[in-house]
């Protein structure tokens, strides 16, 4: 079972990773969720708890589930790991992303015989 403070450090790292694919700047979610900038940095770098509506606000303007946002997956939709699989290669290399992609479509044709 994860710690309370890994666990308020990759929620704050998916915020961050979210907010950036998003093309959103700190303080455009600020803005947004009538926080200060200093505060959404804080959430995100793991130094500050966020309330539970501070959570929901943060959701609802990255246009993300507060499951998503929380845990990285919620298992009850149809596209539930797409936005989790763009978090895993937002930083690869196309190369990385190459080969993710085949290691993706190996393991789905496995599953399916």
């Amino acid at each position: 079972m994860l710690e309370n403070n890994e666990i308020i450090r990759k929620c704050g790292n998916r915020i961050k990773e979210i907010r950036q694919q998003n093309n959103m700047t700190q303080a455009q979610l600020a803005e947004k969720t009538e926080l200060s900038v200093p505060y959404i940095s804080h959430i995100e770098n793991g130094r500050k708890y966020a309330s539970f509506m501070t959570i929901i606000k943060i959701a609802e303007n990255l246009g993300i589930t507060v499951d998503q946002l929380l845990y990285g997956v919620q298992t009850n939709y149809k596209f539930d790991y797409e936005s989790d699989i763009d978090l895993i290669m937002y930083d690869c290399t196309p190369l990385e992303k190459e080969k993710i992609f085949k290691t993706i479509m190996f393991i789905k044709k496995l599953i399916r015989e």
